[in-house]
Formats: structure tokens, C-alpha cells, sequence
């Protein structure tokens, strides 16, 4: 039987969350969790494990430039390049006349069904992968636009002074409606009234869209942008 949940675990002061990507029993998942570069031995014992679970590649999560840095040293090569964005909370829209409302776990089938709808296979949510955004800071938010049935949702989260905005999807079928605008807005609004001093975001590097929706929101990017990576895993299992 695939895992579904990821792992946490450490090797002297690095810690790693490890486990199968999307569900995938031959694609595993690796995210630091300290914010900083990892020691490469600990990288290293990270891939000895995972290839000793049975996985054939591995991929990374969204990693900052000096993050990458043991991955690259160990033969990483980049899946697929992101902007990450910032917003330092001094000007925020005022908050849209959009029906939104807290998600329940009741929400959760149908949310998955606009996430499958708004991205590609690769970035698309399952159901952990939705659990995993809720849980990654240690206080979430989870709204949904709910007026013709949901019609998109965010997560935010928050950890110390820095807010989230872990995920945004709007159905196809319901864009340039401002429901996008309204989410996000009302994400960098609850960040704010949480103590966060900026809202990060990060979104692919070909989604002109959404870059354009953030910029218009009061996000600027920052000078290096974010990276996944890949790495082949068959031959050190």
C-alpha cells in the first residue's frame, strides 16, 4: 500500500519532511523544514532512505536559491523554476463584496474538484496534498467562494512574522470575475490582523495570469525566485 502522510525526520539539526509525491509510489518528496541549507550528508542520508523505501526519483519542494545549494552538489537538476512574490501589507484593497466563507471538511471533495479543474497534473492537489497546505504553518485560514457552488478557495497560513498565501485556485469557468482578487485580499487582510509583517507567495514562471493578479494586489517579486528540483534515485537504492 502507497503512504499517503509524509514523514518528519532529522539528522543532527536537519529536519526533512519525506514521503511519496501526490501519493506516487515510485516519486518521493523532500522539503527542508529549518528555512536554510541543509548539510549535504544529511541530504545524503535523506536519498539512502527513500531509495531504500523503493523510490525511483524524487522531487523537491518550492526551494529558495541557498536551499538548493547541497541538492544541486548532489546531482539535482531544476524541474521547474517559480517567481516568489512579496507583499509588505502597507497598502491592501479594501475587502471585495464576494460571498466568502470558512471551509469545512465538507468542502474538501469539491475543492479537490476545482483544484484538478485549475492546475495541471503536476501542481494539482489530492487529498493529502490539501491537508499538508493546511498544516504547513502553525495557524491556517481556509475560505472558499461559495455563490453558484464554491468557485474557488485559499489557503493561507502563518508562522511568526511572515503570512502565506499557500494556495489559490478559482474554477475555469468562473475567472475574471474578481473571485481570485476577493481570496486574496481577504488572505493579506487576515495576515495582517495576525501580526505578519509580509505575505509571501510563489506561482510558476509561465502563469502570466496569476503573476499578473498578485502584482495588481501589491506584490513585487523578489530578486530570486524559487525552484523545484529532480533527481534520479535508482541508483543509490
Amino acid at each position: 500500500m502507497v503512504k499517503s502522510k509524509l514523514d518528519v525526520v532529522q539528522w543532527g539539526t536537519d529536519r526533512f519532511r519525506i514521503g511519496p509525491w501526490r501519493g506516487d509510489a515510485q516519486t518521493a518528496y523532500i522539503a527542508p523544514i529549518a528555512g536554510r541549507p541543509a548539510a549535504i550528508a544529511t541530504v545524503e542520508q535523506c536519498l539512502r532512505t527513500l531509495g531504500g523505501q523503493g523510490y525511483h526519483s524524487v522531487l523537491t519542494a518550492a526551494l529558495t536559491v541557498p536551499e538548493q545549494e547541497p541538492f544541486l552538489e548532489l546531482g539535482f537538476t531544476v524541474h521547474e523554476r517559480l517567481h516568489l512574490l512579496r507583499n509588505d501589507l502597507h497598502d491592501i484593497a479594501p475587502a471585495r463584496d464576494l460571498h466568502l466563507r470558512r471551509g469545512t471538511p465538507f468542502d474538501r471533495a469539491r475543492v479537490l474538484g476545482l483544484d484538478a479543474r485549475a492546475f495541471d497534473s503536476f501542481w494539482r492537489f489530492d487529498r493529502q496534498g490539501l491537508d499538508d497546505a493546511r498544516r504547513a504553518t502553525p495557524s491556517s485560514r481556509f475560505r472558499v467562494a461559495d455563490g453558484d457552488g464554491i468557485t474557488g478557495y485559499a489557503i493561507t497560513g502563518r508562522a511568526g512574522a511572515l503570512g502565506y498565501l499557500q494556495r489559490l485556485a478559482v474554477h475555469p469557468d468562473h475567472q475574471q470575475q474578481g473571485i481570485g482578487s476577493a481570496l486574496v485580499v481577504d488572505a493579506l487582510w487576515w495576515a495582517k490582523r495576525r501580526g505578519a509583517g509580509a505575505v509571501l507567495v510563489n506561482t510558476q514562471e509561465t502563469n502570466e495570469v496569476a503573476l499578473a493578479l498578485y502584482e495588481r494586489l501589491g506584490f513585487r517579486s523578489e530578486p530570486q525566485g524559487l525552484a523545484v528540483l529532480e533527481r534520479d534515485l535508482l541508483w543509490d537504492s
